[in-house]
């Protein structure tokens, strides 16, 4: 405690009421292709209208990223998604030669011709990161960019009018005030600042209605200074990035009168220049976007990576959608071996089970046997086959999203450390068909490798019928109830746990410790994750040496609950005069 010089009263408090504290279980990640959206930016998603709102709807190329992601939301409601997209450049390297993703651009001169050589340099903008790293400052040979890469960037296109133009403007109905000067800018002699932006979707692609206004930006104004009363800057392209869900801001329009002060200067003393209507339109059609969706390997790893980082992105569970067998090795390997607290889910390629009719054990056996050995991956048996409402067509689905949501779906009716399989937390959503629903022969071949079958049974649903993980030497971490016990236990006890950092060890300290645990792990027991349990923190394990080296020591003892995988029901007949004590084991 503090000294004290002269009488007096010292109140001092300790806090003796730490706690285990309770962890997120049911978080995915999820790195995939899709339409729309931020590229190499993590987006937490709670549900699939979200999902359709931040990255569009499927198409045939990236249905499988998207419907993985569907499926998984289907059972949960926190998925952080990435979206990765293929960058141009051989191998997939990142390079802007016109073939990789690429965003819909719009030349600084309204209406002329829309060549690649017109609007210039091809244009990725992944975010708003990077927007503001390479591209906020304008300056380029154009005047907007679609927000995202991806071909639905080419429907939109961008309309502004001022007073010049108003009363021509073919979308003046849906603007009910005729721009002019803005109290801001009148006030310090500046005039014709004002102006109208409609972003539209020019062909349908958007609300399958040619012309449909998507957003409205109203008397936004031609001064880099102008402030609404409120405090908030009213010039147009702080206004545009900030609120607009479709398009960038990259430079002033050319089709402007040559007489005036130029768009982007401040407010004081400035009459700015009027849109030209007799020079040309004003309208921005938006084009040469690229989405090239058929990802390489190497978009895909380098994606994952993001999520080494576990300080921001607290994942359980990474389903991997559609994956070639490098991705999967990667993601068990070096995410989730590397991160020791999620767990990675994997299904074979599609062509193992679908359109293999007789073959399917055997190709998922060898895609298996491509992996490593590992407790931290899942693996199960396939794809299933679900309706895409999106296009009124069916869909063949990897199952790794549906697998992962299980373990989801029993966090949520009995805890983490329960089987996600069977018949009362098994059953798999939105089933149409199973391409392969292995017999009872195919399923011990499966099993034997770590393999988890999905099977429908008649009457019963389409089930996951196993909960192995890919670990191949016999062990309790070989069931997934048991490796999700233990990231549970190990990850709670570590971060109550960093609190005793730079503390004495002493007797109070490892007392205190223990008494942190115990009460963590007794609720656990009573919960049935473990039967039994011991904590030993004390001289025993924090000898002399131990201390002298700046260390503290905990062991801790778990003995986990098991699954029953198998059941065994012995009938016995007897005669009449024989008593059940006699012949009773």
């Amino acid at each position: 405690m503090a000294f004290q010089l002269s009488p007096g009263v010292l109140v001092t408090e300790k806090d003796l009421t730490l706690i285990v504290p309770a962890i997120s279980t049911t978080a995915g990640g999820f790195v995939g292709a899709f339409q729309w959206g931020p590229v190499d930016e993590v987006t937490l998603i709670d549900s699939e209208s979200q999902l359709v709102e931040r990255f569009q709807r499927p198409n045939d190329t990236v249905f499988k990223s998207y419907f993985t992601a569907a499926n998984f939301l289907s059972y949960g409601n926190n998925l952080q998604v990435i979206r990765t997209v293929r960058r141009g450049g051989l191998n997939g390297v990142s390079q802007l030669d016109g073939t990789g993703a690429q965003n819909a651009v719009a030349n600084i001169t309204a209406g002329v011709s829309r060549t690649r050589a017109q609007v210039g340099a091809n244009v990725l903008i992944k975010n708003e990161d990077d927007y503001d790293s390479n591209f906020s400052s304008g300056g380029t040979t154009r005047a907007w960019a679609a927000k995202y890469p991806g071909v639905l960037g080419n429907a939109l296109k961008v309309s502004l009018c001022d007073s010049n133009t108003y009363a021509t403007w073919e979308f003046v109905n849906s603007f009910p005030n005729t721009p002019a000067t803005s109290t801001y800018a009148s006030t310090r002699n500046g005039t014709n600042d004002e102006m109208h932006i409609a972003v539209v979707d020019e062909t349908g692609a958007w609300t399958g209605t040619a012309n449909t206004i998507l957003e409205r930006f109203e008397l936004v104004s031609k001064a880099s200074d102008a402030k609404l009363p409120d405090g908030t800057s009213n010039f147009y392209p702080e206004v545009i990035n900030k609120k607009s869900k479709y398009i960038w801001w990259l430079g002033h329009t050319s089709n402007v009168e040559a007489l005036g002060t130029v768009w982007g200067s401040t407010a004081q003393d400035s009459t700015f220049k009027s849109t030209n209507s007799g020079n040309g339109n004003i309208n921005f059609s938006l084009s040469n976007a690229i989405s090239n969706d058929n990802l390489v390997d190497g978009n895909i790893t380098t994606a994952l990576n993001i999520f080494l980082n576990d300080d921001l992105y607290d994942i359980s569970l990474l389903p991997l959608g559609k994956a070639s067998t490098v991705v999967a090795e990667h993601a068990i390997s070096s995410i989730a071996e590397v991160r020791k607290d999620c767990v990675v889910f994997v299904s074979p390629e599609s062509t193992d089970v679908v359109n293999n009719i007789g073959s399917e054990a055997t190709a998922v056996t060898a895609f298996r046997d491509t992996l490593p050995s590992s407790s931290y991956a899942v693996m199960d048996s396939g794809y299933k086959y679900q309706y895409d409402r999106f296009n009124d067509v069916f869909r063949y689905v990897p199952l790794n999203g549906d697998t992962a949501g299980l373990c989801v779906r029993t966090d949520f009716v009995a805890d983490p450390f329960f089987s996600p399989a069977g018949f009362n937390r098994g059953q798999v959503k939105g089933v149409t068909k199973l391409p392969f629903s292995p017999r009872a022969t195919e399923r011990d071949i499966l099993y034997k490798k770590g393999v988890n079958p999905v099977v429908t049974f008649p009457g019963n649903g389409t089930v996951l019928f196993g909960d192995k993980t890919l670990l191949a030497k016999p062990s309790a971490f070989d069931r997934i109830n048991v490796r999700r016990l233990f990231i549970v236990l190990e990850k709670s006890i570590a971060t109550a746990a960093k609190f005793q950092l730079f503390e004495f060890n002493d007797t109070f300290t490892r007392a205190q410790f223990r008494n942190l645990v115990e009460p963590f792990l007794r609720d656990i027991q009573g919960r049935r994750g473990i039967t039994d349990f011991k904590v030993v923190c004390d001289e025993s394990n924090n000898t002399g040496e131990v201390i002298d080296r700046n260390e503290f020591v905990a062991d801790i003892f778990i003995k986990p609950a098991r699954s029953i995988n198998f059941i065994q029901l012995n009938f016995v007949a007897t005669r009449t005069g024989i008593s059940f004590d006699e012949v009773g084991g």
